[in-house]
């Protein structure tokens, strides 16, 4: 997710980072009903809370109560061919052509993308051509036939990608070329698509550059191909990958293959004028890569690796297989190494937790922050060497969690974005405020229960999607507790419970505090 760069405070850190019914998508398996029974309080609270009615197929919106036009009803995308015709000039529209092969979940007349990136030219379905028109931010597609429920479509729209204007997010300009970043509703203005995490899909890349510059995006290379002055490169995954993690770097980059755990294969790109200061950096993420696998079992995904790139983002960001940096997080002067390895490790952890396992609703993105902050904090303890104990940090956020509800919502119930600002989800309370769930958690089942817990909720719903209630309903079988009624006050109320063995622990009150809370959140929707 988005995260602000701030120098550590030995106790809270900064913000760090951006469901589903996929039938061609393992799914995991369904907790028993014993668990489900377990989990009712919580799973009626979900229920209760976050419940709205389905739009029609074919209209703006899947009904996410956080972005309610994002996505679209009536297909589920399978597969993703893009490819990208670049310049040189990062201020310059990019010719595009994506092809999008999906099949409808409902009779469909006319089937909507979400688009805001550029000029369309044209589009076709099954190869015949489709009348279009754009409302709002989406790609209103007439079909030449009625399709029935079930039926495969090939959709193909000749489009310019165009990275000016996107402070929003979608393309970012760096000083040599570009990179992505799509968290958390950008990626529909780099291309057409179902722009929802919900609709997981595979992605093929293929990217034309100059020759004196390097490309490299999600999954693994499939080869290049040389035409005169120009390259083309051409990538793919071999999970799929929800919109919003889709990464694509162009620029003057080194490219630094090397073998993690396993001998997965590995390789991260830092700006080729910074390789000497970068590289020591980017070696460290084997280590990392083995630390998290220690915690919560094999890396999920075909390669890994760092992309650190020469840009003023004001966060970092979890692509899938490829975690995007700001240069400056590693070049600031003063930042401990233990910091910025636990920044790292932040990233690394979302490649389980919400990049293949990725949230139902983005109401559930507290499962990805809460994770990714928890892992970034056990990282830092151990590195530190007592100056970032866990205890400490997770006490000072139950200090502030109160305050920080107030600001944006409770962590399973967040407030919309502020105007103009669609990042602005990503507060405190999703970060630090989330994890203390997680703490709590622990603290009611016990260690043991805690790790098997974790560990059965990457491998149930690897490469799939979940949502708070699936969380509860596993953590009630796997602790052979009722923990529906415990988590749903933690995750839906508006004051933060008790901590179990910690009856010392209080929320600060009074408006100093809540206003310094409050300036936390507007920090953090400021940077992000």
């Amino acid at each position: 997710m988005p995260s602000p760069l701030r120098r550590p405070s030995h106790g809270l850190v900064r913000p760090v980072r951006p469901a589903r019914d996929l039938p061609r998508v393992p799914r995991g398996r369904i907790p028993s009903r014993a668990g489900r029974r377990a989990a009712a309080l919580g799973l009626a609270a979900v229920a209760t809370l976050t419940a709205a009615a389905p739009p029609a197929a074919g209209s703006h919106g899947i009904g996410d109560r956080v972005f309610p036009t994002l996505g679209n009803n009536g297909y589920h995308v399978s597969s993703y061919d893009i490819a990208l015709d670049y310049s040189g000039r990062n201020d310059s529209p990019l010719s595009a052509v994506t092809r999008i092969t999906a099949r409808t979940t409902a009779d469909l007349d006319r089937l909507d993308l979400d688009y805001a990136g550029g000029t369309v030219h044209s589009v076709q379905v099954d190869g015949v051509p489709a009348a279009y028109s754009r409302s709002g931010e989406h790609l209103v597609v007439d079909l030449p036939l009625p399709a029935t429920s079930g039926r495969q479509l090939r959709i193909v729209v000749r489009h310019l990608s165009n990275p000016a204007g996107t402070s929003d997010g979608g393309w970012i300009r760096t000083t040599d070329g570009l990179a992505m970043a799509n968290q958390a509703d950008a990626a529909h203005r780099v291309f057409p698509c179902n722009d929802h995490p919900s609709d997981k899909a595979y992605f093929t890349f293929h990217v034309t550059a100059p020759r004196a510059l390097t490309v490299v995006a999600n999954g693994v290379p499939l080869g290049r191909h040389d035409r005169d002055t120009r390259r083309t490169w051409t990538y793919r995954t071999a999970h799929p990958m929800a919109t919003e993690l889709a990464q694509v770097s162009i620029g003057k980059s080194a490219v630094l293959p090397r073998s993690g755990p396993h001998g997965l294969p590995m390789r991260d790109v830092v700006p080729e004028a910074d390789r000497a200061t970068l590289s020591p950096w980017a070696a460290k993420t084997p280590d990392q890569l083995a630390w998290m696998e220690r915690k919560v079992g094999r890396f999920p995904f075909e390669t890994y690796g760092v992309l650190i790139a020469d840009a003023k983002t004001g966060f970092e960001l979890e692509t899938q297989t490829l975690s995007l940096f700001e240069k400056r997080l590693f070049t600031t002067a003063g930042l401990p190494a233990w910091y910025v390895e636990s920044v790292m490790v932040h990233e690394l952890s979302h490649q389980w937790f919400g990049d293949s396992v990725s949230p139902r609703r983005w109401s559930d993105a507290w499962l990805n922050e809460a994770h990714a902050t928890w892992y970034e904090a056990l990282y830092a303890q151990e590195r530190s060497k007592g100056k970032a104990p866990l205890e400490a940090r997770m006490r000072r956020a139950y200090q502030w969690s109160d305050g920080w509800r107030a600001s944006g919502g409770p962590p399973a119930l967040p407030k919309p974005a502020d105007p103009g600002k669609k990042t602005s989800i990503f507060r405190p309370v999703l970060y630090d405020g989330s994890a203390l769930v997680l703490y709590a958690l622990r603290e009611k089942i016990g260690q043991a229960a805690f790790d098997r817990l974790e560990r059965a909720w990457v491998d149930h719903h690897r490469d799939g999607v979940a949502g708070t209630g699936d969380f509860i309903a596993l953590a009630s079988r796997i602790s052979g507790q009722r923990v529906g009624g415990f988590l749903g006050s933690w995750l839906y109320g508006a004051k933060t419970p008790p901590m179990p063995g910690h009856p010392d622990w209080k929320s600060a009150t009074g408006t100093k505090t809540t206003a310094a809370a409050r300036g936390r959140a507007r920090q953090a929707g400021k940077s992000a």
